[in-house]
C-alpha cells in the first residue's frame, strides 16, 4: 500500500471525526481525499463522496431520530426537490458535460478540471460560512413557519450543487431551514442530516447505472469514516466543537485555494 493510500484512509477517519465533532463540514474533504490521495478521477470521486456522505449522514440522522430532533415535515418539503435535482444531475447532467469545455492559449479546461474548480469554489463558500459562524448569528424563532416556494427552490438548488460536487451542502441547508422554515438550530442541524442522507444516496443511485463501482474499497472507506464519527462524538464531550469550526473553516479555505492553483497550473 502506497503512503498516499495510507493517508487517504487516515483522511477517511478525519472526515468522520470532523462530522462527529462539529456536526458537518467533514464531507467537504471527501472529494480531495479521493482525488489527490487515492488518485481517483473527479467524476468517480464525486460519486463515491455521495455514498460516503450519505451513509455518514444517515448514522447521524438515526441518532437524532432517537432524540426526537428531526422535523419530518420540513425534511420532506426540502428533500423532494433536492433528491429529484441530485438524481437527474448525476444521471443526466454530469454525463452530458463535454470532456473539453474550452481552451485559452495553451490551457485547456477539461470536464474533470472544471468539476474540481467548481468544487473548490463551493469549498471557499463553505469555509466563509464556517469562519463567520453564521449558525450563531441567525435569529431563531420558536414557532415553526414555512415559506414553501423558497424551500422548494432552495432544495432544488442544493440538490443540483450536491449532484455536481458530491458534497452534502449542510452549510447551505442549515441556514435555509432556520430562515425559511423557522426551525430552532438544533432541529435544523438534525433535520439537515436526514436531508443530506436521502439526497446523497439517491444521487449515488444515479451513478450506479453510469459508473463501475469498486464496492470493497468504497465500503471499507465508509466504515472507517463511520468509526471516525463515533470517535468525534466521544471527543465532543470534552472539546467544544464550535471553537473548532472556525479553525476548520480556515483549513477548508486554504484547501480550496490549493485546489484552484493546482488545477490551473
Amino acid at each position: 500500500m502506497e503512503i498516499s493510500e495510507v493517508l487517504g484512509y487516515a483522511g477517511a477517519l478525519a472526515i468522520g471525526i470532523v462530522l462527529g465533532l462539529i456536526g458537518g463540514g467533514g464531507s467537504i474533504l471527501t472529494v480531495p481525499v479521493f482525488v489527490y490521495l487515492m488518485h481517483i478521477n473527479p467524476i468517480t470521486a464525486t460519486a463515491y463522496s455521495l455514498f460516503v456522505v450519505g451513509v455518514s449522514a444517515l448514522v447521524g440522522a438515526i441518532n437524532n431520530l432517537r432524540k426526537g430532533l428531526v422535523s419530518f415535515r420540513t425534511a420532506i418539503v426540502f428533500a423532494v426537490p433536492a433528491f429529484i435535482a441530485v438524481y437527474t444531475t448525476r444521471k443526466y447532467a454530469v454525463p452530458a458535460i463535454p470532456d473539453h469545455l474550452f481552451t485559452i492559449g495553451k490551457f485547456m479546461m477539461t470536464k474533470e478540471v472544471g468539476i474540481m474548480i467548481f468544487f473548490a469554489i463551493i469549498m471557499l463558500l463553505a469555509s466563509l460560512s464556517m469562519i463567520k459562524n453564521t449558525k450563531k448569528n441567525i435569529e431563531q424563532k420558536t414557532k415553526i413557519q414555512y415559506n414553501y416556494p423558497l424551500i422548494l427552490i432552495e432544495g432544488a438548488v442544493v440538490g443540483f450543487l450536491t449532484g455536481i460536487v458530491g458534497a452534502g451542502g449542510g452549510f447551505l441547508i442549515i441556514p435555509a431551514l432556520v430562515l425559511l422554515a423557522k426551525l430552532p438550530m438544533k432541529k435544523a442541524v438534525a433535520t439537515s442530516l436526514l436531508i443530506i442522507a436521502i439526497k446523497s444516496l439517491i444521487g449515488f443511485i444515479g451513478d450506479v447505472e453510469n459508473l463501475q463501482i469498486e464496492w470493497n474499497f468504497l465500503l471499507i472507506f465508509t466504515a472507517i469514516s463511520i468509526i471516525g464519527i463515533f470517535i468525534g462524538m466521544y471527543m465532543s464531550n470534552y472539546i467544544e466543537g464550535k471553537k473548532l469550526e472556525k479553525g476548520f473553516g480556515w483549513f477548508v479555505l486554504v484547501m480550496g485555494i490549493y485546489i484552484i492553483v493546482k488545477e490551473l497550473t
